[in-house]
């Protein structure tokens, strides 16, 4: 009877062994993960984003107003194992920096083997190009050899291209958007508001004003 109960024993023990190997590997195996994008559209599920909810950056012309050059310097030391920006410097595995803003991509720099990507885009480097550019250059130009992730943060972004442009560019700075433009402050509400309402009383020529007393027909 002893041996029939250890062999019963030792079986379920086993079976339960069995079981929770079988359930480990499965949820392994099947994990289950949210898709990139769903396969069809439930009504009343709204699909999560990344960028939702995120406030768009102020643009750069706005932010160059208030960029710092010495800020810029602290944070360009990230480039600096990549790049040097002294006039005549040598290209390293990035090219030398010195008067980029304003130049041509991909062309210059001492012969250095820009990417075809790069050279293919067409475009200078002024301040709005150089912004979307360092918020992350494999955006900006698929297939470039630049494997810098990029900067995150606007005036981050604004404080370097400052930086950048006092070495060797100045070029003047854009200027900063009209009120009311995107991006810009708008004037408080109630000022300079118009209205269509008149005023009450009577208004000069006789024209009767917004007054509870009733109009005096012609001719009464």
């Amino acid at each position: 009877m002893d041996d029939r109960f250890n062999t019963i024993s030792m079986m379920v023990l086993g079976a339960g062994i069995v079981a929770l190997g079988a359930t480990i590997v499965s949820s392994e195996y099947f994990r289950g993960e949210k898709p990139e994008h769903p396969g069809y559209v439930v009504e009343g599920v709204v699909e999560e984003s990344a960028d939702a909810g995120a406030v768009a950056d102020p643009p750069i012309a706005m932010r160059m107003q208030t960029a710092e050059e010495a800020k810029g310097a602290e944070t360009f030391k990230k480039c600096a194992s990549c790049h040097t920006i002294t006039q005549g410097g040598a290209n390293g595995i990035g090219p030398n920096l010195y008067a980029t803003v304003g130049e041509a991509a991909g062309e210059g720099k001492g012969g250095y083997a820009f990417s075809d990507a790069l050279k293919g885009k067409g475009v200078k480097w002024g301040f709005a190009e150089l912004d979307q550019w360092l918020t992350k250059p494999s955006a900006y130009v698929p297939g470039t050899k630049m494997s810098f992730a990029g900067l995150s943060n606007a005036m981050d972004r604004a404080n370097v291209i400052a930086y950048l442009n006092s070495q060797g560019s100045n070029l003047p700075l854009p200027a900063a958007p009209a009120a009311g433009a995107s991006g810009a402050p708008e004037a408080p509400a109630g000022q300079g508001a118009k209205t269509d309402t008149p005023p009450s009383g009577p208004q000069p020529g006789g024209t009767p004003g917004n007054s509870s007393a009733p109009a005096t027909k012609p001719g009464a």
